[in-house]
């Protein structure tokens, strides 16, 4: 029993930590302005004591939110690796996500510059490959370079932050995204391929 005890534990826990994540994305995938651990420890079917072990604040907790959305950008592109059209797909999911997910935005700023900086470099490391495989194919603008992506990020989140109020941020940003990615893609046929479930856990 003490031999299989800790194999158990490590279960649960991991059970647990992904509810609370699964939880903190449902909760900052909307407009309100403060993340509630309460509300997170609630909709994960955890105890709140059980959440503050696994991420002692909301900081923490949002560190381990944009982790794990890098990890699901890695994989979704490496899923797609011969698609040329995956690196449009990432681009707009992340892009998109950055629009949605408010309350993650603003505790990210909170986080210290090694912690964002290594995140930043992953996302911009995962679209490397797909960009070049998509200028390959002539579908993306030949200056185009893999750290023009943080150029991006910041269009649209002076987009947000001037909108008077969360839907007009919605749908300005959703504007701004369309705008700013017919700028770096080039015309191809329509495609009834689907994006890339980064968000999803």
């Amino acid at each position: 029993m003490l031999y299989g005890a800790q194999p158990a534990r490590r279960r649960d826990a991991q059970r647990n930590r992904t509810a609370i994540l699964r939880a903190a994305c449902e909760v900052m995938t909307s407009q309100q302005p403060v993340v509630g651990m309460p509300e997170i420890a609630q909709r994960a079917g955890v105890g709140l004591a059980t959440l503050y072990r696994h991420f002692p604040d909301r900081v923490a907790l949002a560190g381990a939110v944009i982790g794990h959305l890098v990890d699901r950008l890695e994989r979704c592109v490496a899923a797609g690796r011969e698609q040329p059209a995956t690196f449009r797909k990432a681009l707009d999911e992340i892009l998109h996500i950055q629009v949605t997910m408010r309350p993650l935005v603003r505790l990210a700023r909170r986080l210290d510059d090694t912690t964002r900086g290594r995140y930043l470099r992953r996302v911009i490391a995962a679209l490397a490959e797909p960009l070049r495989r998509a200028q390959a194919e002539g579908r993306v603008r030949a200056d185009f370079v893999p750290a023009d992506v943080v150029l991006l990020f910041g269009m649209v989140e002076g987009v947000v932050e001037a909108a008077p109020g969360p839907r007009e941020a919605v749908a300005a940003a959703g504007r701004s995204i369309d705008l700013a990615l017919d700028g770096v893609f080039r015309p191809v046929p329509a495609s009834s391929e689907a994006g890339l479930p980064i968000g999803k856990l």
